[in-house]
């Protein structure tokens, strides 16, 4: 599903490049779905960045866990 998604992205976007070289772009339009785009991309930029943060929190606490368990090992 994902692929045809971005086939269908990419067919549209290509249909708005052809248009636009032809002038017949509404560039209000055109503006809405830049910002659009971008507000999309900072929203999952920063979902991206509260799970890598959760991630290095669990990752480093496993680190802690294996650490212990290791200076069981030596005894």
């Amino acid at each position: 599903m994902v692929e045809f998604l971005k086939k269908m992205t990419e067919w549209v976007l290509d249909k708005e490049e052809q248009m636009a070289a032809n002038c017949r772009v509404d560039l209000h339009d055109l503006q809405k779905q830049i910002d659009l785009i971008l507000n999309k991309r900072e929203a999952l930029k920063k979902e991206c960045e509260e799970n890598l943060k959760e991630l290095d929190h669990i990752l480093d606490r496993l680190e802690k866990i294996k650490e212990k368990e290791m200076s069981c090992r030596r005894d």
